[in-house]
């Protein structure tokens, strides 16, 4: 019977940890493309200013 325990409490661990991983792989993927999602426009932009207030001084 302890064996019984043994293998089922291993078992629910193992299952906590796969569980575990799995949620911090999601975490961290968003926390990704949270990051790349925030640099990316940034760039766009910084860009596109630059044009514009190139563009008036010229002009």
């Amino acid at each position: 019977m302890a064996d019984e325990n043994d293998k089922s409490a291993k078992g629910s661990r193992e299952d906590r940890l796969k569980s575990a991983l799995r949620e911090n792989l999601k975490r961290r993927k968003a926390q990704a493309r949270e990051r790349a999602a925030i640099t990316d426009p940034s760039q766009v932009d910084d860009g596109s200013l630059d044009e514009g207030t190139a563009g008036k001084t010229s002009g």
